[in-house]
């Protein structure tokens, strides 16, 4: 496990054009961003949704920033209030901006203004199928998506659902960005195997900062 080495200076792994893997770059914050995750669940709580085609996630959701994704049964969306609580979702926290700018920047992208946070809890088995982020309206912005507790296998494809696969090993503090070329490439997480970290105990928390309109 790359934890062997969390105490080394982050460092960059290219994935695909357009695409980075920044490694550690998250670590120095992880508390803070960890003890946000809590106050903004306390707002609008964890959830775990179900698809248009009834299919409930296994991953548990919640969101902070001007809008946060979301299904119902026409499709997914992104919407400015809560279904579940019928409040605005939570406001970004400037933490969270300045984690996203650093990052977004770090791997190339300049201009990048995150107006959604979706925040992704894993509890043992949990995954994420392969999707394209695909709901927002400018594809010209990168999606900056950030790793805190347990370590999942990340898999990354291409434009076509069937092509091949890269799979790596993300870890506590690295951050993955990729726009561009890379923007609409295939990804997900396999099932989350049970461990315990001394940050967020059994659950993977995931960060994925997205520019929507």
């Amino acid at each position: 496990m790359l934890d062997l080495f969390a105490d080394e200076a982050p460092w960059q792994e290219p994935l695909a054009d357009g695409a980075v893997i920044l490694r550690r770059f998250a670590c120095a914050n992880a508390q803070a961003l960890i003890a946000q995750i809590s106050a903004l669940a306390a707002l609008s709580p964890f959830r775990q949704m179900v698809t248009p085609g009834g299919y409930t996630m296994s991953v548990a959701m919640t969101n902070c920033g001007d809008v946060g994704w979301t299904t119902n049964q026409h499709g997914y969306l992104y919407s400015p209030i809560d279904p579940l609580t019928t409040h605005p979702w939570p406001a970004m926290p400037d933490i969270y901006r300045g984690l996203s700018d650093a990052a977004s920047k770090a791997a190339g992208y300049v201009d990048f203004t995150p107006d959604a946070c979706l925040i992704n809890r894993y509890a043992p088995g949990a995954k994420l199928s392969l999707h394209q982020d695909k709901d927002e309206l400018n594809l010209q912005q990168p999606i900056v998506s950030v790793s805190l507790g347990l370590p999942a296998v990340f898999q990354f494809g291409g434009l076509n659902r069937n092509d091949p696969l890269k799979r790596v090993m993300l870890e506590h503090g690295d951050v993955v960005v990729w726009g561009g070329p890379s923007r609409l490439f295939y990804h997900g997480i396999l099932p989350l195997k049970p461990a315990h970290h001394p940050a967020t105990g059994e659950f993977r928390f995931n960060l994925t900062f997205r520019h929507t309109r």
